[in-house]
């Protein structure tokens, strides 16, 4: 590939590395990559899951210490030797995986990120204008355990830019962001630039990598392959450059028709017993066999709330949630599992699996009801590893094998084995929440791939998602969430993308005269 930076006459770079390298045991992360970053320049990285994305930024912020190569930053050769020093150089970086204390509040977590915190009350009147600003709405004052993902992420933005980086590091910042929060943080993002900040720019949403990004560098299996500049490419060409070749886009396909109402939600009201969570009225919905159901929505509008209900974490009256007709509000986990539930929660590590234990031990956790892992009270351990490794190869997870711990593999890699433990366990009711968040354009494919076979083969799926592109490719119908109140639900052709983003803030659509009306429930 043409580098097409070769010919231009370029200044003094803000970040210059040349030919860094990080060896893992088992993993060459890093080899002989080079990046160039000039001074106000929105600089993409681009790579599939476990290109080494990740593992670059790491030793730009001084996480991790490359084993080779020279870092030049403002014409001076440096070593990171922490991230208090990058960030005493003017470095900032939003992490894709969230490093907050969920007892400590919000101004809490701000403060400990920073090098020099002013007193606590400056700090949150810095915190509220910073938020004001740029359209980033949190409470300084919450605790971090009451907050959705999406909120936790606004979290990570704040503290980078209370401390007026030179560069910021961004590491799918928009994942768990909606349309249009999403373009806020755009409009952001070229003030800094135009303010002479430089930002690196880490998403597998490829169409916006072209809306905002200058210039971009993009790794493959650790290898810098070259250089383009977005505007000149379209997203699947840069998904190309990518992977090293095509792929296939998942098709929904026609709307089957209606099999029996297999996940039935009725009358399902709650009081969120979190002092900041949302409540949750007279939600009713119905999932068939054989449809997948998208619930689109805003983080922090009743999304958590349900899902802990629907995965048997919190319990409800015993009519208020049927599989196959039968009541299992009242169950636990492990009945519903029994019932023939699986269930992908929304946070890969400490809550889809467990980081320090293998992935095999993950598997075990997750499938011991529903698969021949038990014998008379003994684990049948080449079972699990058969399984194990069976999910590895179908959902490709880039990993050095079956005892690799969890908490090792790249964000997208670890989404991928937990989507794929969940379907390999051919479930009848399937609930996933944001099956693709941070995840690259190919393996976003196989797994929406592989949500639309679970569903052709009879089961219902139901998928939670901010990602309304995602809603809209996937869905056979959908719906969305406000103020813990369900929309009414529409098949997939009926609504455009305009429709469900009302829905999404609580307003009903009157398909009688095409207008407009207030949602039973909304917030007001």
């Amino acid at each position: 590939m043409k580098n097409n930076f070769d010919d231009q006459e370029i200044g003094q770079p803000r970040l210059l590395l040349q030919s860094v390298t990080k060896e893992f045991p088992g993993c060459l992360a890093n080899d002989s990559v080079d990046l160039r970053i000039e001074p106000g320049e929105i600089h993409a990285l681009l790579g599939e899951n476990g290109a080494g994305k990740s593992t670059l930024v790491k030793m730009i912020y001084g996480i991790l210490k490359p084993d080779s190569g020279t870092m030049i930053w403002e014409g001076n050769k440096v070593q990171v030797a922490n991230p208090a020093h990058a960030r005493d150089l003017g470095i900032g970086m939003v992490f894709q995986h969230f490093s907050l204390f969920e007892a400590l509040t919000v101004k809490e977590n701000i403060a400990l990120g920073m090098t020099n915190p002013p007193a606590m009350d400056q700090l949150e009147q810095q915190i509220l204008e910073v938020e004001t600003r740029y359209g980033l709405p949190l409470d300084p004052n919450r605790a971090v355990h009451s907050l959705s993902v999406g909120e936790k992420q606004r979290i990570e933005i704040v503290r980078c830019l209370l401390q007026d980086p030179s560069l910021l590091i961004m590491d799918e910042p928009t994942s768990v962001l909606t349309p249009q929060e999403a373009e806020t943080l755009f409009v952001t993002l070229r003030q800094l630039s135009e303010e002479g900040c430089s930002i690196l720019y880490i998403s597998h949403k490829l169409d916006e990598v072209r809306q905002l990004c200058q210039s971009a560098t993009i790794l493959r299996h650790g290898c810098n392959v070259g250089n383009c500049i977005p505007a000149n490419e379209t997203p699947a060409s840069m998904a190309a450059l990518m992977i090293g070749e095509e792929f296939e886009v998942a098709q929904r396909g026609e709307h089957p028709e209606a099999g029996p109402v297999t996940l039935e939600i009725r009358s399902l009201s709650r009081k969120s017993e979190q002092s900041f969570g949302i409540d949750l009225h007279d939600i009713n919905l119905e999932v068939h066999s054989g449809e997948l159901m998208g619930i689109a929505g805003v983080a922090g509008n009743g999304q958590a709330e349900l899902l802990e209900l629907l995965s048997g974490e919190v319990l409800s009256a015993a009519d208020e949630i049927l599989i196959g007709g039968e009541s299992i509000g009242h169950r636990g986990s492990t009945k519903r599992r029994q019932q023939g539930l699986c269930f992908v929660p929304e946070e890969r590590l400490g809550h889809g699996s467990v980081p320090d234990m293998s992935l095999n031990d993950n598997s075990l956790l997750s499938g011991f009801v529903s698969q021949p892992f038990l014998n008379k009270g003994f684990i049948a351990t080449e079972t699990v590893r058969k399984f194990t490794r069976q999910v590895i190869d179908l959902f490709d997870v880039r990993c050095p094998g079956q005892d690799a711990l969890a908490g090792s593999l790249s964000g997208g890699n670890l989404q991928k084995f937990i989507v794929g433990r969940e379907i390999l366990q051919q479930p009848k009711v399937l609930v996933v929440a944001q099956p693709t968040w941070g995840v690259d354009a190919g393996a976003a494919a196989l797994i929406h791939r592989a949500l639309l076979q679970l569903a052709a083969e009879g089961a219902a799926v139901l998928v939670v998602s901010q990602d309304l592109d995602e809603l809209l490719t996937i869905s056979h119908r959908i719906a969305a969430i406000c103020g813990g109140s369900m929309s009414e639900s529409y098949d997939i052709n009926e609504v455009s993308a305009e429709d469900v983003g009302l829905l999404m803030t609580g307003v009903s659509l009157d398909k009688s005269s095409t207008k407009p009306g207030p949602a039973q429930g909304a917030l007001q």
